[in-house]
């Protein structure tokens, strides 16, 4: 059976082939009537596009190249998830790759991401090599950098500042009284983020005249199973602490059932504190303190300026969008 054509769906909808194919691709400038009218024909012709002939006129594919560093926790999963949804309905597709924190990987994905001519391509963070920096400079289509805001975005930037992060989780656990702080935490020579953290918390415990009473971290992805036996090592070394801060959530639940074989009273005796406010905080048996970050939601939002850039987007444009984490599980 021969497959309809665009054309055909064109003359069916009562519309020329150019405002068919603008309805198909989710351009701003086609109405909301014009395009339900085109969809409805082309779904019931069962018309599918050719991609590969809008890609070779156009220079463009309509796919969004997302790279991130990692899949192994929850976290960048609700990114993943929120970037679906903020592009859902403008045509575009969303394409991924995991960089497993490793920067030269990171640039061979990008690399070949580019080889397939993205329409706009979102990457992790704020820190590539100027290799990398330049390779995207030179793309010729919309960046977005996520994540993060501590640095000097390509072009688009959307995320929070985990300099700040650290800063301000510290300042809340001071002023619940702790005063004797450790620190434990995982691959900060990779995750560049939690390292801006660590920076920022400690930032503040010096302008209060404080510090790290002691540290345990390994270049190993963080885990719960990791976090348990760094803060075992920790409180062996200095069992005075009255407070711990982790690199991330998965880490600091670790450190909490750490503190519970050792018999350490969570959060009497021992403040335990995160990063990310994952579901599983909710779950554990004594309450850790955490940052809440809006994975979804900067997913959405990076998802929003794709839509702009490329011109779907019916908001005014925007280059940067802030988000700001929520402390949560400090009584005082």
């Amino acid at each position: 059976m021969r497959k309809p054509t665009l054309e055909e769906v064109a003359i069916e909808a009562g519309v020329s082939k150019m405002t068919a194919s603008r309805a198909l691709r989710g351009v701003a400038d086609v109405s909301s009537e014009t395009r339900d009218r085109v969809i409805e024909a082309a779904t019931r012709m069962n018309y599918v596009g050719n991609r590969l002939a809008l890609s070779l006129s156009s220079q463009r594919t309509n796919l969004v190249a997302v790279v991130v560093p990692s899949m192994s926790n929850i976290v960048f999963p609700e990114v993943l998830a929120g970037i679906s949804a903020g592009l859902d309905g403008s045509g575009m597709q969303a394409v991924f790759g995991i960089s497993d924190y490793d920067m030269a990987k990171e640039r061979e994905i990008i690399r070949d991401m580019l080889s397939w001519q993205p329409c706009a391509i979102i990457v992790t963070g704020l820190d590539q090599p100027e290799e990398t920096v330049e390779l995207l400079r030179h793309a010729n289509i919309p960046v977005i950098q996520l994540m993060d805001l501590d640095g000097t975005p390509i072009d688009f930037n959307v995320g929070l500042s985990h300099g700040a992060a650290g800063e301000n989780m510290a300042e809340a656990l001071i002023a619940a009284g702790r005063r004797r702080f450790g620190y434990v935490g995982s691959a900060l020579a990779r995750d560049l983020r939690a390292r801006k953290r660590k920076a920022g918390f400690e930032r503040v415990l010096h302008a209060h005249g404080l510090g790290f009473a002691g540290q345990r971290t390994d270049d190993v992805f963080s885990s719960i199973a990791l976090g348990k036996q760094l803060t075992t090592s920790l409180l062996a070394a200095v069992p005075d602490l009255d407070c711990i801060y982790y690199s991330n959530d998965d880490m600091a639940s670790g450190g909490l059932f750490a503190c519970m074989e050792l018999g350490v009273a969570v959060p009497d005796k021992m403040l335990i504190a995160g990063f990310n406010g994952l579901d599983l905080v909710n779950s554990l048996p004594a309450p850790i303190a955490t940052s809440r970050s809006p994975r979804r939601a900067i997913g959405e939002a990076a998802a929003q300026l794709v839509r702009q850039a490329v011109g779907i987007g019916r908001e005014p444009m925007r280059k940067t969008i802030v988000f700001k984490p929520t402390i949560v599980g400090i009584d005082g």
